[in-house]
């Protein structure tokens, strides 16, 4: 104003012939300014803003700040209404009848982007602009925060519309016609048309092929506040995205039954939060569906969480961090805006995954290339060394399984080890054997109240051990100079597991006959000094030597080196003076089990050694693949490792219960047995005639007495997995050929769509609507361009024989 700028609008900008010299249509500034107090400031600023009776003018709000300006209409009789004439110029009123205020469009532009991109809430925003427009007086510009949410509201809803094309038809959106789905997931009449060259499919294709997989999952960080005035309320686009219409979602809570999910967990956040009651919350969350390969929001399937979560999907995990930026924000909007907000950031979600959905196959192609040609040559070495006769067996094993698994889950279990224990009980049988026999109607009349549950409670009690035993060892581990993190980790790890000892002591009482404080030295509970690594160095690893004694980072708070009130611990002669002798009966039973499972664990991950060392390291093709099956090596040798201790312990407690000969079957283990050598891999193998297997790979295996049998077992399951994968791999090549086909099959079709919209507006005069499709067109022809050339490289590349993707 004060530089005497004025826009007339419509005329190419110049003033228009029916107009006269501040005509009524030059506005006062809004009412909403009344709140400023021009005394609080300087009277000479360099704000040109506040105009004064003379000086009539419109707010324009732009990326550069605030300004006031004079606006002249055109006034001609042809002449659009007042709105129109302002949208022509880029500027969108903040009303429609005497427009006080106006936004450009650019600065609408860049209000999205930042809610999008880095979740700026509207009166963030604005506040920018505003200091943007004065830094020192930012309070003196005039405040259009309620005008830029209302404004961008309607934005959104305008370019939603526009860009899937309804600017150019009088058709109205129907459910879920705003929204922009997957471009690689199979969409009949879209990707899946014979106009579009695929629908000439081999007879022979598998169905899985055209299935569409989806996932579903919640998210309770989006959880949305009761509105103020609901009554006051306007959707403008209810159920057109990817949202659930507000009347069809109610009309289904109406008749749908809630059940509360029970976590197995104690405490269990998610599913805790999710229960919760809380008054003050319209919905507690979000939950809906995406596609399962390559996260899209699938349209028309958000709905607001009344309470509870029934769904998960991993994928959505990955997802919900975009949502989760603008949640704050949105908590507090009314109803429709947030809906609007969430349905905007999905279909942006969807629109990323869109352009860079070339790129994503393209890398998901060379892995699934790598991987079938890695797994096909695993394969054939695994299967040129085992005998006709068994590859016939399994393989009709499989046939059955694939054949029955949807009817039948358990068919699948042929992957997993079948060879039973035979007489030798697991910890949880022998609890669960214990737990039968007091709850026996002979027993109740002569069990006491204390002598009940002692089964559970001794159970906990190997079990945190079992972790004091781990934990000991992780901290063993550390290295001179540990990392904050790995610090971190122990000390998060011990946390935990004091809480554990903290609530196994609070229940001791209840089974022992004294109270038990841990922190008291002349209780029957005390420190162990340095036994652990006393009991097990015989079985210390060779590539992971015992560090310096400097780097255990002792501290006082060391959880892992508390003595727990077992009866072993106790000893025989207190445990009799306190006549516990049938716990110490029952902890002898548990040891049993837990002794049966720590060998057991050795012998699988032992015979998983022998089967990597025969078929993954001696045929590895490439250091890349040694280097992997030398990783898998180590994990199994860090599990055989742990579970030896935990035998270690679990025999050195044995020898401290009465009335029993099991360590005369339960023999010391020593670092020679844990090694896979050739005699486990394949006892009949040339040189190993004079060898022999450690003692435990005989103990109660049904018909067993070599070990031949559990060679046997690791190599038929071995056998299956690697077909199985080698299979999978294969099929994922396949389904990622066919996504790269449907992917430029849906921007040709989208490119088509926008060329037939360009025509038709072309043949109706409407200039601007061709030149918006023809670029769009355009648009989509490149993504197809770019998409057909990319793929076909990569597949090229990978797979020199497979035919090129079709433009």
């Amino acid at each position: 104003m004060k530089v005497g700028l004025h826009i007339h609008l419509a005329h190419d900008g110049t003033p228009c012939p029916s107009s006269t010299e501040y005509s009524s249509d030059l506005f006062e500034w809004s009412d909403t300014d009344e709140h400023i107090d021009h005394n609080d400031y300087p009277e000479e600023t360099s704000i040109p803003l506040v105009a004064d009776s003379d000086h009539p003018a419109t707010t324009i709000v732009d990326k550069s700040g605030v300004h006031s300006l004079s606006i002249w209409y055109c006034h001609c009789p042809s002449a659009l209404d007042r709105d129109m004439q302002l949208f022509q110029a880029g500027l969108f009123p903040a009303s429609f009848t005497r427009p006080k205020t106006a936004f450009t469009f650019s600065v609408l532009d860049d209000f999205l982007l930042d809610n999008l991109e880095c979740g700026t809430s509207a009166m963030n925003y604005y506040s920018k602009i505003r200091r943007l427009t004065s830094s020192i007086f930012p309070l003196m510009v005039p405040d259009r925060y309620r005008e830029l949410m209302r404004t961008a509201r309607q934005w959104r809803q305008c370019k939603l519309y526009k860009w899937h094309g309804f600017a150019h038809k009088n058709d109205e959106p129907k459910t879920g016609d705003l929204a922009l789905f997957c471009p690689a997931c199979p969409q009949p009449g879209i990707n899946l048309d014979r106009s579009t060259g695929t629908a000439t499919q081999p007879d022979d294709t598998p169905s899985w092929l055209f299935t569409r997989t989806l996932v579903m999952d919640g998210n309770f960080k989006a959880e949305h506040l009761h509105p103020v005035n609901p009554s006051d309320e306007v959707s403008l686009m209810d159920g057109l995205a990817f949202m659930v219409g507000d009347e069809r979602y109610k009309s289904h809570l109406a008749v749908a039954k809630d059940h509360v999910q029970k976590s197995d967990c104690n405490n269990h956040h998610t599913v805790n939060q999710a229960n919760a009651s809380r008054q003050k919350l319209e919905a507690t969350g979000i939950g809906g569906c995406a596609c399962a390969w390559h996260g899209c929001f699938v349209p028309h399937s958000m709905v607001d969480f009344q309470k509870g979560e029934r769904i998960d999907g991993e994928i959505m995990e990955t997802l919900w961090a975009s949502l989760n930026i603008i949640s704050p924000s949105a908590r507090g909007m009314g109803t429709p805006h947030r809906k609007e907000v969430l349905d905007y950031q999905m279909n942006d979600s969807n629109f990323m995954k869109m352009i860079r959905i070339t790129k994503f196959l393209c890398r998901k192609f060379k892995e699934a290339a790598q991987g079938a040609a890695e797994s096909a040559l695993s394969f054939q070495n695994l299967n040129e060394t085992v005998q006709p006769a068994m590859v016939i067996l399994w393989e009709a094993e499989e046939a059955l399984a694939q054949a029955n698994r949807l009817e039948d889950p358990t068919a699948m279990d042929i992957y997993e080890v079948w060879l039973e224990k035979g007489k030798s009980p697991t910890r949880k049988q022998q609890e669960l054997r214990l737990l039968e026999a007091q709850n026996r109607p002979d027993h109740l009349a002569t069990n006491s109240l204390s002598q009940r549950g002692a089964a559970t409670w001794l159970a906990t009690g190997l079990s945190i051990e079992e972790s004091q035993i781990s934990l000991s060892r992780d901290v063993k581990r550390l290295r001179r100079h540990p990392t904050d993190i790995q610090l971190l980790t122990v000390a998060r790890l011990r946390d935990k597991l004091q809480n554990h000892i903290t609530s196994f002591l609070e229940m001791a009482p209840t089974y022992l006959v004294f109270a038990v404080d841990g922190n008291e030295p002349d209780s029957p509970v005390d420190r162990v000094h340095n036994s652990l690594d006393e009991d097990y160095s015989d079985l210390d690893d060779d590539h992971n030597p015992d560090p310096d004694p400097e780097t255990h980072h002792g501290s006082i708070f060391q959880p892992e080196l508390t003595l727990l009130p077992l009866p072993s611990n106790l000893g025989i002669v207190k445990c009799n003076e306190l006549g516990l002798t049938d716990l110490m009966k029952e902890e002898t039973a548990l040891r049993e089990g837990q002794a049966n499972d720590a060998l057991h664990a050795i012998r699988v991950h032992l015979g998983d050694k022998a089967v990597i060392f025969r078929n993954t390291i001696r045929s590895a093709k490439s250091q890349a693949s040694s280097t992997r099956a030398w990783t898998q090596v180590r994990s199994v040798e860090m599990v055989v490792n742990l579970n030896a201790r935990i035998y270690s312990k679990c025999r050195l407690q044995l020898a401290k219960l009465p009335d029993h000969d099991l360590l005369q079957k339960y023999l010391p283990l020593k670092k020679e047995h844990l090694k896979a050598n050739a005699a486990v891999a394949d006892p009949n193998a040339r040189g190993q005639r004079d060898a022999t297997l450690a003692w435990f790979w005989s103990i109660n295996v049904q018909g067993d007495t070599s070990g031949n049998d559990w060679m046997t077992e690791f190599y038929r399951v071995n056998w299956l997995r690697t077909k199985a994968l080698c299979d999978r791999w294969n099929e994922e090549v396949i389904l990622v050929k066919h996504e790269m086909q449907w992917s430029v099959n849906f921007f040709t079709y989208k490119a088509k769509q926008w060329l037939s919209l360009m025509d038709n507006a072309t043949s109706t005069g409407l200039t601007g609507h061709a030149c918006y499709a023809a670029r769009q067109c355009h648009i989509y022809q490149q993504l197809a361009a770019h998409a057909a050339e990319s793929f076909q490289k990569v597949i090229l590349v990978s797979q020199p024989e497979v035919p090129v993707v079709r433009s």
